[in-house]
């Protein structure tokens, strides 16, 4: 199997690197720190786990390495914008 990267490889590794530094770095008072709880970690982890089956399914329906990439921003933007308005709602 060749590799081949993808927006939801990109996606699932930024979310693999923000879970390790968290875990990793020392709690701190600095402004501008991020500091997330084991609850925010958890659920960033099933998101990295959901992107990473997402991906295969995306690869195993799709063979063509330019429809795998147009679909998988266009399926980023949208999840991107339902975020939104849920956040806008909630």
């Amino acid at each position: 199997m060749k590799l081949r990267i993808t927006p939801l490889n990109i996606v699932s590794a930024i979310g693999l690197g923000l879970v390790a530094v968290n875990l990793v770095s020392e709690k701190s008072t600095a402004p501008r720190h991020v500091d997330m709880s084991g609850f925010y970690l958890l659920i960033l982890g099933c998101l990295i786990l959901v992107t990473f089956i997402t991906d295969m399914i995306f690869r195993f329906t799709l063979k063509d390495i330019k429809r795998i990439w147009v679909v998988e921003l266009i399926f980023i933007v949208i999840a991107a914008v339902l975020m939104l308005i849920l956040q806008k709602v909630a």
